[in-house]
C-alpha cells in the first residue's frame, strides 16, 4: 500500500492458502494490488519442487511486473 500510494506501482507473491486473506486486508485498505498465487503449501518443499513452482509462476509474475512497469 505504502508503494502503491507514492504512485509506485507493486504487487505480491503469495500461496494459495493466503487468498482468502489477501482479499480481506485489499478491501479494508481500499486498494487492489497485483497478485501472483503458487499452490501451497511451500515451507516443506524441496529444492527441486520449489523449482518446478518457480518454472509455473515465472510468466505470471513477468506479466505482473511488465503491467505494472506500463502503469508507472
Amino acid at each position: 500500500m505504502d508503494l502503491e500510494s507514492r504512485g509506485i506501482p507493486s504487487g505480491f507473491v503469495a500461496s494459495t492458502e493466503f487468498i482468502q486473506a489477501a482479499d480481506a486486508q485489499a478491501q479494508s485498505l481500499g486498494i487492489s494490488p497485483a497478485s501472483v498465487f503458487v499452490p501451497h503449501p511451500i515451507q516443506d518443499r524441496s529444492d527441486a519442487e520449489m523449482t518446478e513452482l518457480a518454472s509455473e509462476a515465472v510468466d505470471a509474475i513477468i506479466a505482473m511486473v511488465l503491467d505494472n512497469q506500463n502503469q508507472a
